[in-house]
């Protein structure tokens, strides 16, 4: 069977992820399997590759060595330049990423910033890119502000606009990287009820989060990351209650401890 026959039910694979900048190594022989609709929580120490496991799914943080497959196409391929442009900017159509400070262009609004990509990617016209905004505005309860900029919009408000953006490109996958992290407490749970109803949608999600009640209650599964290498994953109720692995133990120990 060729290789990219094998585990079609596995909608993204991540196989022997290796990433490393100079002598550091960042990522070391990561493999997971993501099933299509299936939510999965990253936790894990500052420095643990978080963020750059979910970085080198969209090729934005190249691995050093290992595959990114997802739905049956390898996104990492070695191509010749050109080759390799036309295929990643395919593939980051399909890969939707939400940051963790926005990444909102400041003299758009906050339709303009969800129409942009449809239009010069997809070649939707004003009307339809129009008709998405508002689809796409009104599922994080945004539609009201359609045509506020982002200085004239609070933290939550911009992360929800950020996540209208990403969705309007009706991606297969979303990646979410500490999307509340900058955010002020209060602020936080507006965010956290768009990535529920997200969920409830059955939107295949890899999502980067230090709160652990957001990743319990929502996540099929979770994986604790550290020192590059994934310590322990399991269901949310055997990884938060009965974990395996002292290290994890330690890490939600301290979680807890530090916990408003």
């Amino acid at each position: 069977m060729s290789t990219d026959q094998t585990h079609l039910t596995d909608f993204v694979q991540i196989r022997h992820a290796q990433k490393a900048f100079g002598q550091l190594e960042v990522l070391k022989d990561i493999s997971l399997n993501v099933a299509r609709g299936q939510i999965v929580a990253i936790i894990g120490p500052s420095g643990s590759g978080k963020s750059t496991l979910l970085r080198a799914i969209n090729d934005l943080d190249p691995l050093t060595g290992g595959e990114i497959w997802l739905d049956g196409t390898q996104v990492n391929k070695s191509l010749p330049h050109r080759q390799y442009e036309k295929h990643i900017n395919q593939m980051r159509q399909e890969i939707g990423m939400v940051f963790q400070h926005f990444n909102l262009f400041p003299h758009m609004t906050a339709r303009e910033n969800v129409t942009m990509a449809p239009k010069m990617l997809k070649g939707l016209s004003n009307e339809a890119a129009d008709a998405l905004a508002e689809e796409q505005l009104q599922k994080v309860g945004m539609l009201e502000r359609i045509d506020y900029y982002p200085s004239q919009l609070s933290g939550g408000q911009k992360q929800r606009v950020a996540i209208a953006r990403a969705l309007a490109m009706k991606p297969k996958l979303m990646l979410f990287d500490e999307a509340t992290s900058a955010l002020d407490p209060e602020l936080v749970d507006e965010v956290n009820q768009v990535m529920k109803k997200l969920a409830e949608e059955q939107m295949t999600m890899i999502i980067v989060t230090h709160e652990m009640d957001f990743a319990a209650a929502v996540c099929d599964r979770v994986l604790f990351m550290d020192q590059g290498v994934v310590v322990e994953e399991g269901p949310p109720e055997v990884i938060f209650k009965r974990p395996e692995k002292e290290r994890t133990r330690a890490f939600l120990r301290k979680h807890l401890e530090n916990a408003p």
